[in-house]
């Protein structure tokens, strides 16, 4: 074990950070460098609900020693800073704070990876939790016991909507919330970031930025990442155990909201395949495609409303509209919308 005061070592931690967009915040006291698992949070401008997700990342049941790398994404406000500094100086979690000065999904998480990976040199597993999410007591234990057991890649688990508004728990079963597989076992791609385990190796061999900022304000890195995981033949493994809870707020479980979301998927769905699409024939093909959908999804969605409510059977509607317009040429940015700082 190689343990270093942080007081004592500040250009040690200002190496790992190597980017003049980048600051250390906070850090504690003590840092192990000889740990094997580092779990990553970005940050933005969820300072009370921070505090539940670290709670939940101290009260982890195993007897590895992990470190955390919090990313703040709000230069500006930066509400997230002193709660991280506060778990921190107060020993209750190993690790450092930074902030990332530019704004974007992507870039946070970049920021978090790639420190993790630099300050952390013996760290070979890297897991990420979002700052609206709460672990589950086993869930580290069960990822990385996972990707031991299995020399999977990619590690992924079940993210399950806890809404504020509970007069709807049907809408747990709409595909904007419903985890993708409902088994343990070896399954072809994961889809999201926000309950995930990456080993060193597949950093290194997807290069950097590991997420690209094509999709920093659209949303859809992590399943451009993955997708692109999958095309240089790494591996893929669920723990459907290893719950994460994500708290859903009532302004996202309105009609209009999720509405937005299933559009928004099937905007990140063509942008995924249009970038991997190598030729212009192939770029032509995938638009046929998908103008060929639309009434394929019209038809599908008609098939669920006779067994689901309208919101849930309009999903695969909405999703093939979403890719038509990307296709032609739409391109929302929402995390760009939410992070204007006045």
């Amino acid at each position: 074990m190689t343990l270093i005061p942080t007081d004592l070592s500040a250009s040690r931690i200002s190496d790992a950070v190597r980017d003049s967009n980048r600051e250390i915040a906070a850090s504690s006291r003590v840092i192990d460098l000889s740990v094997g698992i580092v779990v990553c949070i970005p940050c933005f401008r969820r300072p009370q609900h921070l505090r539940l997700t670290l709670d939940s990342l101290v009260n982890q049941r195993t007897p590895r020693s992990f470190a955390v790398v919090m990313v703040e994404n709000d230069a500006a406000g930066r509400a997230s800073a002193p709660v991280a500094a506060e778990y921190l100086a107060a020993g209750k979690l190993q690790g450092v704070c930074l902030v990332e000065k530019r704004q974007g999904n992507c870039q946070a998480i970049n920021a978090a990876f790639e420190t993790a990976q630099a300050l952390f040199p013996a760290a070979t597993r890297f897991l990420m939790i979002d700052d609206d999410e709460i672990a589950s007591p086993d869930w580290l234990e069960l990822m990385v016991r996972t990707a031991e057991a299995t020399a999977a890649d990619v590690v992924g688990g079940p993210v399950l909507p806890v809404f504020d508004d509970d007069s709807q728990p049907w809408l747990a079963r709409h595909p904007a919330f419903c985890p993708t597989y409902d088994y343990t076992g070896a399954v072809p791609l994961i889809y999201g970031c926000g309950n995930c385990l990456i080993t060193r190796g597949t950093f290194e061999r997807l290069g950097s930025p590991a997420f690209d900022l094509r999709f920093n304000f659209l949303g859809g890195g992590d399943c451009d990442f993955f997708n692109r995981c999958r095309d240089a033949g790494l591996n893929f493994y669920w723990t459907a155990e290893a719950v994460i809870t994500e708290t859903v707020p009532q302004s996202r479980s309105s009609p209009g909201w999720i509405a937005k979301r299933s559009l928004r998927i099937g905007v990140i769905n063509y942008s995924v395949q249009v970038k991997a699409a190598r030729s212009a024939a192939a770029r032509m093909g995938l638009f046929a495609q998908t103008l060929a959908r639309l009434p394929l999804s019209l038809a599908r969605s008609a098939r669920l409303l006779a067994s689901s409510k309208a919101v849930v059977a309009m999903h695969p509607m909405l999703m093939a509209v979403g890719s038509a317009l990307a296709a032609l040429g739409y391109d929302p940015k929402p995390y760009e919308a939410s992070k204007i700082v006045s």
